[in-house]
């Protein structure tokens, strides 16, 4: 060579191969001169240089030497079309940029990482990616030389122009990842990937997996790099957080990926996940700057995810991955990690949010089942820790996130819930932050979890974790998108109270620092912390019972009862007072608040549920709880009443509780009036046995006070509830007619049953001090209950059980409480306030017994104008319809108990100065004087033979204190004449003709009566009365007197026995008194009583006794001659049959007649009379000629009698009569 004159042509590759081995040369050589590699120093080079110029020195050889190596790298990295060349460029770059990070050079550390990032995307797309990381290429630029940077192309095109074709093989084309520096043109453009940039990418994965710690704040850039490539060659994170090759849809038809590439993906993704796998082995410092740079790009994603682009999940998926391989120092990165993942969480973008709560679920579950080196079990601040990040997500708002969190839980609870000792609140409070806007398949998820909780783990759950499940059970009853929900919430809330009664010991031995997770109950000194449990679930019971929805009230509320009587007798005396007074009465008032706001429009059924009419509006609904609440409280009430009592503040109680039966009592709405009476019976009849007091005077006191309360309620209860005016009852001045239910309430037979029922128990405590003023009021009541109008459908309760003979319930309950009072009135040794009460008992009762002539009738209480009809015609409203009742029987009996009553206290002095004989005979006059008119025959045969009954007893009383009774005799005189003659007519037709009889045997026995027990003692009662009672027998004994009211068909014979038994009655006392029985001043003074009623004439007492005779005997002599006058003037046609009875019984009474004067004293009958009587035989002989058989019997007998007058006349006798007759 060294004779040729020109230098050979040496060519340009050889000297660039040159250039190439000494860059590698100086980069091995630098690395040797850092690291102080054996091969490259003899051991005596060590001595030369210390360990203190070591540093110093190799810093300075970064700096010279870092610039103008990657000046040359970076061009021959574009250009190198060998695989090998390019791997080992890539090579001494990597160990380059290591030296410059042990060495924290960070600017040329970042340079060498950003040039082979650059040289992993097409140059275009490289700019526009990194052109935020302007900042190392600056200064780059400032050490490189001009034109250095165009090498590439130079040489590209010279050997372009040497007709060989070195354009490098594209191998994948993908679509570019959105980001906020590419310009729209490049978005637009797929991005096409050779295999120098897959290479690129690998030198990146290894240079990051083997020296991951010295790369510090370029994690960024390497994570970005990543991020791009996986995006082109369309790598997505699957489960764990690894990258899966997605097969690309066929329609986009610019975006491919070669074979050879396909098969090589699972190695690059594999080579990724090593390289997070590899973050084990970094320091903590080296890992928070890889977390840091996770989170960096996440950021950067979550932005661009706002412009509703697809986001890359890149970010996401590698922080799980790194916190699932870093769990032995899970603390170290926990809230980092954690806090990045919430904020993802909250995004908008739905595939942003879905990976956010998956990479927090997955961590949490992962962290609660790995083995910790301290057990989880017994590490709060962890617990609490790993917890957290998931308790966070309940204040994020979206449905998805939630139901992430929920599904979690529950899977938490199924698969690690033993080990969960300290994370129980946050567990609970997270099912608990669900809320009514959150949707139903929300709300049964986190239900499930509750079910999950209260079923399986409260055994294990702290004390002070039980209150919370109490409140989460509750708010789950009160949720309103799901019915079932809430009824099985209740459910539970039964569960924890069975929970606290099994482990009663164990929570009452527990007891808690932290007082105020527990609520306070004011007014009760040192409550148990076990009783302030249990009043957490009463309490919140107490909540769920004035729910809106009917159902969810009626499960609250027996929950409620149910649990009071199964575990209440676990509570302190004490806490009862909280229990009655914060739970109870303040649950009694918001039902009573809520039922009288509640509407009466009638509830939509919707969808083919049907709704019963009883239901079917929220006011009828809300009568249902407040039967159900009220009979509750009661029941609590009645069973511990002994306890209440022993509690100072029973009689507050005791009034406050009768006040809300009361209430409920006069409600509008029957079933929970009633219900109320039923509660009030149950109060009222329970039995108290030995009181706690210890000082009987006390008790007795308090007793008294108690009953006098109980018996106001009932009296004010009776009050309203029977008051039927018009005024009270019309609510609503502008209603209209189809709000009459809602004006007129009318209570209903069982409510007016039930109330009356319950006076007996109240009277037996009272009784001691019942007064006239309190009997008044009873009997308003009992008047006024009597009154009412049953309404039709009523009309099964009182028919069914009874008969019509019989008393309705109503009628039987109101005589018995009479009877009672009675009865107490009576007894010997009663009281004398009560005793004077006898009076009052028979007026009321003379009331009622007025009833069964005349029932009381609704139109006289109301006024009924609203509705623009005539006052009362209460019956024409066609909402409500009445039916008439049957008060006979009612006042029958009311009769025979007032009968019984006089005959024991007639002499009682009450009795007589209240002349009381005198009301019962005005009584009895209504049906006597009715007598055939009566609505049932029944009526005036009892009230006569009561009145026979009361006579009986009560003229002996009358004759021995006659000045209490002197208005007595008008009226009885009055009675008796209007029964045995009355107005009525009566026919055999009506009545048949047994009847008939049966009635004029009473029409005899009243005769008697007067026989025996008036006329024997004339002398002993007013004159005017003895009179009037002489006109009635004369009236009676004279047959005809009554002619126009008995039919003329009917048999004449009817009335004969009665006009005979007073033909003789009023003989005996005119002409047969014996001598013995009375004296002569009584005679005469009949006998002018006699003379004055039966003839009229003044004349002297002597005659009295005949001439009542002679009047008889005129009167007999009229009859018999308009008889045979009539008889003579009809010829053949027979008289009417009464005319010939009536003939018949003149002739019968002639004969009587005849026999009585023939046997009485001689001093009795007189010359006149005699001649009277013998001056009638003509006209007896006159009514021979009848054709009629009857009067031919009479007119036998009556000449019969005259055989002993036929004789022969003897002067003697006839001195003797004359004589007689002269005296």
């Amino acid at each position: 060579m060294l004779d040729k004159l020109d230098a050979p042509n040496i060519p340009d590759s050889y000297g660039i191969s040159l250039a190439y081995a000494i860059l590698l040369d100086m980069t091995r050589s630098i690395g040797g001169v850092i690291q102080r590699t054996p091969e490259l120093h003899p051991t005596h080079n060590t001595a030369i240089i210390s360990e203190e110029e070591h540093k110093p020195l190799c810093l300075q050889l970064v700096n010279s030497s870092w610039s103008g190596l990657l000046s040359a790298f970076i061009p021959l990295v574009e250009t190198s079309i060998d695989e090998g060349t390019t791997e080992n460029i890539l090579k001494a770059m990597q160990n380059y940029a290591a030296l410059c990070g042990m060495l924290d050079q960070l600017q040329p550390r970042d340079a060498f990482i950003m040039a082979i990032c650059r040289a992993s995307f097409p140059p275009h797309y490289a700019m526009s990616i990194f052109a935020n990381n302007v900042q190392p290429d600056a200064d780059l630029r400032c050490h490189t030389r001009s034109g250095s940077q165009d090498l590439s192309s130079q040489f590209i095109n010279s050997c372009n122009a040497d007709g060989g074709d070195f354009r490098p093989q594209i191998v994948a084309v993908g679509t570019p990842l959105p980001s906020a520096s590419l310009p729209h043109s490049v978005m637009q453009a797929p991005v096409m990937l050779t295999n120098k940039n897959l290479q690129c990418m690998r030198a990146i994965l290894l240079l990051a997996h083997n020296n991951g710690s010295i790369l510090g704040t370029s994690w960024h850039i390497v994570l970005q790099t990543l991020q791009h490539l996986v995006w082109i060659l369309g790598l997505k994170p699957s489960t764990g957080g690894s990258l899966q090759a997605m097969p690309k849809p066929a329609v986009e038809a610019n975006v491919g990926i070669q074979t050879a590439v396909m098969a090589d993906l699972p190695v690059l993704s594999q080579m990724i996940g090593q390289l997070f796998e590899s973050s084990q082995y970094l320091d903590d410092v080296a890992l928070h700057h890889l977390i840091d740079a996770l989170c960096k790009l996440s950021h950067e994603a979550m932005e661009l995810a706002y412009a509703n682009r697809e986001p890359s999940l890149f970010a996401v998926a590698k922080l799980m991955e790194t916190g699932l391989v870093n769990m032995p120092r899970i603390e170290v990165l926990w809230r980092p990690l954690t806090n990045h993942l919430l904020e993802v969480c909250q995004h908008r973008h739905i595939r942003m949010r879905e990976w956010g709560v998956e990479a927090i679920t997955y961590l949490v579950k992962s962290a609660l089942q790995f083995k910790h080196k301290q057990p989880l079990k017994e590490n709060l601040e962890l617990q609490t820790m790993l917890l957290n990040p998931l308790s966070e997500l309940s204040t994020v708002m979206h449905a998805d996130v939630r139901q992430r969190q929920l599904d979690c839980v529950l899977q938490i609870l199924n698969t690690a819930g033993e080990i969960l000792s300290f994370g129980w609140p946050a567990i609970i409070e997270i099912i608990g932050a669900v809320n009514d806007h959150h949707g139903e398949p929300l709300i049964r998820t986190a239900f499930q979890c509750l079910q999950l909780v209260i079923t399986d783990f409260l055994t294990v759950m702290p004390w002070r974790c039980l209150p919370l499940c109490i409140s989460t059970a509750a708010k789950f009853g009160s949720q309103t998108q799901e019915l079932n929900i809430s009824l099985t919430a209740i459910g539970l809330m039964w569960n924890i109270s069975d929970f606290f009664n099994q482990n009663q010991d164990k929570l009452m031995s527990t007891q808690l620092e932290d007082v105020s997770i527990l609520p306070d109950f004011p007014g009760t000194v040192k409550m148990p912390q076990f009783d302030k449990l249990w009043m957490c679930l009463y309490a919140k019971l107490g909540e769920l019972c004035v729910d809106l929805r009917p159902a969810v009230r009626k499960s609250a509320g027996q929950t409620l009862f149910s649990t009071i009587a199964a575990h209440g007798s676990l509570l302190n005396p004490p806490t009862w007072q909280a229990l009655v007074w914060q739970v109870l009465f303040p649950l009694l008032d918001n039902v009573r608040a809520l039922s009288s706001s509640a509407s009466n429009e009638k509830v939509d059924a919707s969808g083919n549920i049907l709704i019963h009419h009883s239901r079917n509006t929220a006011q009828k609904q809300w009568a249902e709880t407040q039967v159900l609440t009220l009979s509750g409280v009661c029941r609590v009430f009645n069973t511990k009443r002994e306890l209440l009592q022993m509690l100072g503040d029973f009689e507050r109680a005791w009034s406050l509780i009768l006040e809300f039966i009361q209430n409920a009592a006069l409600s509008k709405n029957g079933e929970v009036s009633l219900a109320a009476l039923k509660s009030l019976q149950e109060i009222m009849y329970h039995n108290s046995t030995e009181r706690a007091l210890k000082d009987p005077q006390t008790a007795q006191q308090q007793d008294d006070e108690i009953w006098t309360i109980a018996w106001n309620i009932w009296l004010s209860i009776g009050m309203e509830s029977t008051k039927m005016s018009a005024t009270s009852r019309q609510l609503s001045s502008n209603g209209s007619a189809t709000d009459s239910q809602e004006d007129f309430y009318i209570p209903s037979q069982a409510f007016l049953t039930a109330l009356i029922q319950i006076f007996p128990a109240i009277f037996q405590h009272i009784q001691v001090r019942f007064s006239a003023s309190d009997f008044d009021k009873f009997c308003t009541v009992l008047t006024n209950a009597v009154c009412i109008p049953v309404q039709t459908d009523a009309v099964p309760y009182i028919m069914s059980t009874v008969s019509d003979t019989l008393l309705t319930p109503l009628h039987d309950g109101i005589l018995e409480c009479m009877e009672l009072i009675q009865k107490e009135a009576i007894r010997s040794d009663s009281n004398p306030s009560i005793r004077q009460l006898i009076p009052a008992i028979f007026r009321q009762l003379l009331i009622f017994s007025k009833f069964a002539c005349a029932p009381p009738t609704f139109q006289q209480s109301v006024e009924h104008n609203k509705y623009g009809k005539p006052s009362g015609h209460y019956a024409n409203n066609a909402s409500i319809e009445v039916v008439s009742m049957n008060y006979i029987p009612f006042g029958e009996k009311s009769i025979s108990i007032c009968v019984k009553l006089y005959q024991s206290t007639a002499t009682e002095e009450s009795v007589v100065q209240e002349q009381i004989l005198h009301d019962i005979v005005k009584a009895l006059r209504t049906p006597l004087a009715m007598k055939y008119k009566c609505l049932s025959s029944s009526t005036w045969k009892l009230a006569i033979s009561s009145l026979i009954s009361v006579l009986h007893t009560g003229l002996k009383v009358a004759r021995a204190k006659s000045q209490h009774f002197v208005s007595l005799w008008d009226d009885l005189a009055d009675t008796l004449d209007k029964f045995l003659f009355p107005v009525s007519v009566c026919t055999i037709e009506d009545r048949g003709l047994e009847e008939i009889v049966l009635d004029e045997t009473i029409d005899c026995q009243v005769i008697e009566l007067l026989r025996d027990e008036v006329l024997p003692h004339a002398h002993e009662m007013p004159h005017q009365f003895i009179m009037q009672i002489v006109v009635l027998l004369n009236k009676g004994s004279i047959h005809s007197a009554s002619d126009s009211n008995i039919c003329y068909e009917s048999d004449w014979k009817l009335r004969e026995i009665f006009a005979k038994t007073c033909f003789e009655t009023l003989l005996q006392f005119s002409l047969l008194e014996d001598q013995a029985t009375a004296s002569a001043c009584n005679n005469n003074r009949l006998n002018a009583n006699l003379l004055t009623a039966g003839a009229g004439g003044n004349v002297n007492k002597d005659f009295a006794g005949r001439l009542a005779v002679t009047a008889l005997l005129h009167r007999f002599q009229e009859v018999l001659k308009r008889f045979n006058d009539d008889e003579r003037q009809s010829g053949k046609c027979p008289l009417p049959r009464f005319r010939l009875s009536e003939i018949s019984f003149v002739l019968k009474a002639i004969a009587t007649l005849v026999v009585s004067m023939k046997k009485a004293p001689a001093s009795k009958v007189n010359k006149p009379a005699w001649d009277l009587l013998i001056g009638l035989y003509p006209y007896l002989v006159d009514c021979t000629t009848t054709t009629s058989p009857e009067v031919s019997r009479s007119l036998r007998e009556a000449l019969l009698q005259y055989t002993d007058l036929l004789q022969a006349p003897r002067t003697s006798n006839d001195n003797t009569i004359q004589s007689n007759g002269q005296q």
